[in-house]
């Protein structure tokens, strides 16, 4: 655990960096996967993906192999030992229900909805706070942004 000090000396750090060099800084690194359509050719960039997918904090649409379209988050997948017996688990935008979908129905992925969680590193918020701070704001409470 942090001493008071060596935490003393990080937020001092922190108070120097533009909330776009903290959210790049070491041990932060991101893949940009909004708006990407991986290549589904092989069952190794299937997985792949989907590992990609499940990561991902926004919306994906899987487009299963009959043409339909499911499109909401991903928050379970099962990797069997082929794609018939893998399955992931969707929470679609329009429904409550949970949706299971196997691997081999699935003709193409795309990361549809916004990453919620970029730029929303600790940093980024110690960040915030310092810049409200030295504009002599008081009783500062930063609050989470509004989802779609």
């Amino acid at each position: 655990m942090a001493t008071e000090q060596q935490e003393h000396l990080k937020i001092e750090q922190l108070r120097h960096q533009s909330a776009d060099e903290l959210d790049h800084i070491e041990g932060r690194e991101r893949e940009n996967l909004e708006g990407w359509v991986p290549a589904l050719a092989t069952d190794a960039e299937v997985r792949e993906a989907l590992e990609k997918a499940f990561d991902y904090r926004g919306d994906i649409t899987i487009t299963r192999k009959d043409g339909s379209q499911i499109t909401g988050y991903l928050f379970d997948r099962r990797s069997g030992s082929s794609l018939v017996d893998s399955f992931v688990r969707i929470i679609p935008s329009n429904a409550p229900t949970k949706v299971n979908v196997a691997y081999s129905d699935i003709a193409a992925l795309a990361f549809s909805g916004r990453d919620t969680a970029a730029g929303k590193t600790f940093e980024a918020w110690v960040k915030k706070y310092w810049d409200k701070k030295a504009a002599g704001e008081k009783n500062i409470q930063i609050e989470p942004e509004k989802l779609d």
